[in-house]
């Protein structure tokens, strides 16, 4: 993969300015396609650098219970990988700037069709993949396909990741690395940061790419301590259930939902200026 993308502007960028970034993410069509538009729309001017969409899915592994509540409650509003990419699509149309990121499972895009989904997340201005579930050893099944089509492919690296373990992980990884914090499931813990110095210390010896780091940060002063050590912090299920708190007793949006949901980003986001 040649070509610049959104993803190395930004972290470019970042660089230029001295300071660690801020992902937020989002599940795409939570609670509802429409406000979850207005919400992703609004996220870049409440400081996120890099957006991370999740793509919903009926049976995520790796995400704690405020993450899986917020993909339920997307599915149940009629999200799917087409409303997904419309979503980006609709945002791109505002946003050429700021880096999205899908992020999720694979069973999605295999069942859409591996090169049909790639072409379309391209042309609807989707700029890197997080697919959990795809060990390096599939790489030629989707990771290789995207990098041909111009897209990302971000990898995780966990606690477990040994030194022996790491270039096989990182060797078609693109974008970034994402430094999963802890074992487990997102959103149940909270972040160790002196552990995170560490760890990030050990992939920059194996990596130039940035590190974002994410799983557990759920307040300004945590992703102020991870972005002391690393290119960027990811927040997730913190700022899901911040959604999750303004909806009615149906789960449906209220007149607070985008604008609680914002403000709360943007105090996470001020932690790294």
């Amino acid at each position: 993969m040649t070509a610049e993308t959104r993803i190395d502007r930004r972290f470019a960028a970042l660089k230029q300015e001295g300071r660690p970034g801020f992902v937020a993410y989002v599940s795409a069509g939570d609670p509802d396609h429409e406000t979850s538009l207005e919400i992703v729309r609004g996220l870049p001017q409440a400081g996120a650098d890099v957006i991370e969409l999740g793509m919903p899915f009926t049976d995520p592994m790796a995400d704690g219970p405020a993450i899986q509540a917020s993909g339920l409650r997307a599915l149940k509003s009629g999200a799917n990988m087409h409303r997904t990419l419309d979503l980006v699509r609709a945002f791109r149309a505002g946003d050429d700037d700021t880096p999205i990121v899908l992020m999720g499972y694979y069973n999605p895009i295999y069942v859409y069709g591996v090169d049909a989904f790639l072409k379309d997340a391209k042309d609807a201005g989707v700029d890197g993949l997080i697919i959990v579930d795809l060990p390096p050893e599939e790489d030629a099944e989707l990771c290789l396909p995207a990098l041909k089509a111009g897209l990302n492919f971000i990898r995780l690296a966990t606690p477990t990741t040994d030194d022996k373990r790491l270039p096989t992980v990182l060797k078609n990884t693109s974008g970034f690395v994402y430094y999963v914090s802890m074992t487990g499931v997102t959103g149940t813990k909270d972040v160790n940061t002196e552990h995170v110095a560490a760890a990030v210390a050990r992939l920059r010896n194996h990596s130039d790419l940035p590190v974002a780091v994410g799983f557990g940060i759920k307040t300004p002063a945590q992703v102020k301590a991870v972005g002391a050590a690393a290119n960027a912090a990811v927040v997730g299920s913190a700022l899901v259930s911040k959604i999750a708190e303004t909806l009615d007793q149906e789960g449906r949006a209220t007149a607070k939902t985008v604008s609680e949901s914002l403000a709360f980003a943007a105090e996470l986001a001020s932690a790294v200026r």
